[in-house]
């Protein structure tokens, strides 16, 4: 037989397990209900490389969804030292993203987790698009130095091509549904 003692132990045992579980666990914030549009490439309004809108201000919680235009995209992070490189392995990708006309079969989508700067651009090599100007931010601070336009000068000094980190992080992909 149990006694009260045995139980009362091994449901406080159990519960601060739990517990420390969850607050362990990487924490997704709730979602804001809006959605932040993001096409990447060229249209005739933006001739060019280019992100448009290429300067978001989101909140945290707020949907980041990247629509792909023709030939071949892609959204990566790097950091404002050092635009055209990924920050990490880990670093959100949504991996290139080909179509030869119209708007890609897929978008790239990703929740904006803290209010930190993320500093984006396209890893396409052929044709060096971030070198060129195809580079944006999300949640630019600007009280800093750590301009959009700076960033930009900086990825025009780059030199060499990065490889992207690996597709598919720190967001999802899904179907373009039409309007």
């Amino acid at each position: 037989m149990f006694s009260t003692t045995t139980i009362t132990v091994t449901l406080a045992v159990t519960l601060s397990t739990l517990l420390s579980f969850i607050s362990a666990a990487p924490q997704t914030p709730p979602p804001t209900g809006i959605t932040h549009r993001i096409t990447a490439g060229s249209t005739t309004a933006n001739s060019g490389l280019h992100f448009e809108p290429e300067n978001i201000v989101a909140n945290i919680g707020d949907v980041i969804e990247v629509h792909f235009l023709p030939k071949n995209h892609s959204f990566a992070q790097s950091s404002f030292s050092e635009p055209c490189k990924p920050i990490s392995d880990d670093a959100i990708f949504s991996g290139f993203q080909p179509t030869a006309e119209g708007e890609a079969p897929n978008i790239f989508s990703f929740t904006v987790r803290d209010e930190e700067p993320i500093w984006f651009y396209c890893s396409q090599p052929n044709g060096l698009h971030c070198k060129n100007g195809m580079s944006g931010v999300i949640n630019q601070n600007f009280g800093s130095g750590s301009t959009l336009a700076k960033y930009k000068q900086l990825a025009a000094l780059t030199e060499s091509v990065v490889s992207p980190p690996k597709p598919g992080n720190g967001g999802w992909i899904s179907p373009n549904e039409p309007l």
